[in-house]
C-alpha cells in the first residue's frame, strides 16, 4: 500500500475569530511523506505538476483535518478531483473517538513527547517575509508529526492527548484503515478519467 501523508499552507487575508474558509484561502506549500520511498518532499505552487503523479500513485492520502481543509484547498489546484482517492483524516478518526476535535499540538506533546514547530498562521507571514526556506520546512514539519502519529496509533491501537494537564489515552479503532487502501480500484483517479 502506498500511503501519502501531506499537509498543506496557504495564506489569505480573511481569517474572521480563528475560522479559516478555505475557499478565501491561496496555496503556497504542500509536503509529503511517502511510504514507498520513505522520504520526505515539498512543492511549492509552482511545482504542483512533479506532485500530482505521486498522489495519482497513492492508495490513500493521510492527513490531519484534512477532508474539510487540505484536500478541499488542494482540489482546487489539481486537474482532476482528489476526492476520488481514499483518504484518512486523523482528526476524524479523533472526533469519533473522543465525540470532539483536539489541536494536533495537544496530540503531539502528549504521543511524541514534541509540538509542532509554530503554527500555520505564522507560516503566512514567514512566506510574506519571503522566508520559503522556513515555510517549506514547517509544512514537513507537521506531515512528520502527522506519520508518525498515524504509526504510533496502527501500532498501538491509541494516541495520547493533553487534557487539564494531565496526558490521557484515547482508544482508535484502526482496524479499518488498512481498507481505505482497497475502498477503490486502484486506477480510477482522477487523472485517468
Amino acid at each position: 500500500m502506498r500511503a501519502i501523508t501531506f499537509d498543506i499552507e496557504s495564506i489569505s487575508d480573511s481569517v474572521v475569530r480563528g475560522h479559516v474558509d478555505v475557499n478565501t484561502q491561496e496555496l503556497i506549500v504542500v509536503a509529503i511523506h511517502d511510504s514507498l520511498t520513505g522520504e520526505y518532499s515539498s512543492f511549492s505552487r509552482e511545482d504542483l505538476p512533479k506532485l500530482w503523479p505521486i498522489i495519482e500513485s497513492a492508495d490513500v492520502l493521510i492527513g490531519f483535518n484534512s477532508d474539510s481543509f487540505d484536500i478541499p484547498l488542494l482540489n482546487r489546484y489539481y486537474p482532476g478531483d482528489l476526492t476520488s482517492i481514499p483518504s484518512l483524516d486523523l482528526l476524524v478518526e479523533v472526533q469519533k473517538a473522543l465525540g470532539r476535535r483536539i489541536r494536533l499540538q495537544s496530540l503531539a506533546e502528549a504521543t511524541l513527547g514534541r509540538g509542532k514547530s509554530g503554527d500555520g498562521l505564522k507560516a503566512g507571514d514567514w512566506w510574506r517575509e519571503g522566508k520559503r526556506d522556513l515555510v517549506h520546512k514547517y509544512c514537513v514539519e507537521d506531515v512528520r508529526i502527522t506519520r508518525e502519529l498515524y504509526d504510533y496509533a496502527l501500532k498501538n491501537g491509541k494516541l495520547k492527548f493533553k487534557e487539564l494537564s494531565a496526558k490521557r489515552d484515547l482508544k482508535l479503532d484502526t482496524s479499518h484503515w488498512g481498507e481505505r487502501a482497497t475502498a477503490l480500484p486502484s486506477l480510477t483517479h482522477a487523472l485517468q478519467l
